[in-house]
């Protein structure tokens, strides 16, 4: 088994300018494509995705570059490369896609949707990323970033993500992080991810007032990537004329912390706001 597929599914790999991009597809419906955030692998989708198969839709999961069954030898990581990674696999896909993208991932798929919007017929953004958070310090950003520096950025990695499992964690984290860890591990991939930390959201910022497509947030109400998660919910949802959904108990990752309760969401979001345009 590779580091990011499932019995269920068998990992496809796409060509794009530097490396291959990972991942797979499941369903039949109308096409959505879930990214996961930095640092983790597409099946943090693992039981969310399978909901959303079940409700008549084309799922297909991606790991990010230098990440899971991506390669890691890119020469650049971040919002804008992995923008164009989304935009490519839709159109290798088939187009227009709702994409579901979590943290980092949720910012460049607001870079997708402004501009390739003949791509792109719904965001669904999880404990997103579009801006650097209002009430973060530069000191707080220069932490991070030594945080996870060579050579202890894995290590370090795995000692802090269980804090942004903050809330309900899933029946089987501990076997997920030991996973994501091994997968880090392998030749290249500790790089990978270092310079995918080094990304920003000026991009992103820059691109939400050009975005049309209907816009969903969900946000961990615990989420601890944000001093005031509910305020930078309201504040994304309103900035792209969009809606936004508290998951109770639920830190940064309500895919896979609250997966039914994400799923409700979506789906009610692709139902009343995607499926009818």
């Amino acid at each position: 088994m590779t580091p990011s597929s499932s019995s269920a599914t068998s990992t496809q790999h796409l060509r794009v300018e530097g490396g291959e991009i990972g991942f797979d597809v499941a369903g039949k419906g109308p096409l959505l494509l879930l990214v996961p955030g930095m640092g983790e692998l597409r099946s943090s989708y693992r039981h969310l995705a399978p909901l959303l198969v079940a409700a008549g839709y084309r799922v297909a999961t991606a790991d990010l570059r230098g990440h899971g069954d991506s390669s890691a030898g890119f020469d650049a990581y971040g919002d804008v490369p992995t923008a164009s990674d989304i935009a490519a696999l839709i159109r290798h896909l088939g187009a227009p896609a709702v994409i579901v993208g979590n943290s980092m991932a949720a910012g460049a798929a607001v870079i997708v949707a402004a501009e390739h919007p003949e791509l792109v017929s719904g965001l669904v953004l999880v404990g997103p990323f579009v801006r650097t958070p209002p009430n973060q310090s530069a000191m707080a950003a220069l932490m991070f970033r030594m945080l996870m520096a060579r050579p202890w950025a894995v290590a370090a990695w795995n000692a802090y993500l269980p804090t942004l499992y903050s809330g309900q964690k899933p029946a089987d984290f501990e076997a997920y992080r030991a996973t994501m860890i091994r997968a880090l591990r392998r030749p290249g991939y500790a790089r990978a991810f270092r310079l995918t930390t080094r990304t920003d959201h000026l991009d992103a910022e820059r691109s939400l007032a050009r975005v049309t497509a209907p816009a969903l947030v969900v946000m961990g109400d615990a989420d601890p990537d944000f001093a005031d998660p509910a305020a930078e919910a309201t504040w994304i949802a309103e900035t792209l004329h969009g809606t936004a959904v508290m998951v109770e108990d639920a830190g940064h990752y309500p895919q896979s912390q609250r997966p039914e309760r994400t799923a409700d969401a979506i789906l009610a979001f692709l139902r009343e706001g995607v499926d009818r345009a």
